[in-house]
């Protein structure tokens, strides 16, 4: 029987564990851990971005992740890795992804309106 988008967002969500906005605010403040915005280009210029963030759309992300590209980001060499998306589906199925490829701290923030919510900073993308 094929898996339904809903089981691969629950055992992603099962597999990432999540970060609460001020546990990730903390991170941010400290500079110890990259943040992965997942959303489109559209939804960044309609929102703003936590500020830092690297901005990569969900389906390049095993491209720009890739821990054997020739040319690494050095900021996914930062301790922990917190995916946010608009809601969290995207942030868990990239989240689960990231574990795959070997990363080895990685946190699904959820929604970027969480991030909003509890007073966290935004940049305009």
């Amino acid at each position: 029987m094929p898996t339904t988008v809903k089981e691969l967002v629950a055992a992603a969500n099962a597999a990432v564990p999540r970060i609460s906005p001020a546990e990730a605010k903390a991170l941010h403040a400290k500079g110890e851990a990259v943040f992965i915005d997942l959303r489109e280009p559209a939804e960044l210029a309609a929102s703003g971005t936590i500020p830092g963030a690297l901005p990569i759309p969900r389906g390049l992300l095993e491209f720009r992740a890739d821990p054997e590209s020739p040319d690494p980001n050095p900021a996914f060499q930062k301790p922990v890795v917190i995916t946010y998306c608009a809601s969290g589906g995207r942030a868990a199925l990239a989240g689960k992804l990231l574990q795959d490829l070997g990363y080895k701290d990685v946190r699904n923030l959820g929604g970027f309106k969480d991030w909003v919510e509890a007073g966290g900073e935004v940049a305009k993308a």
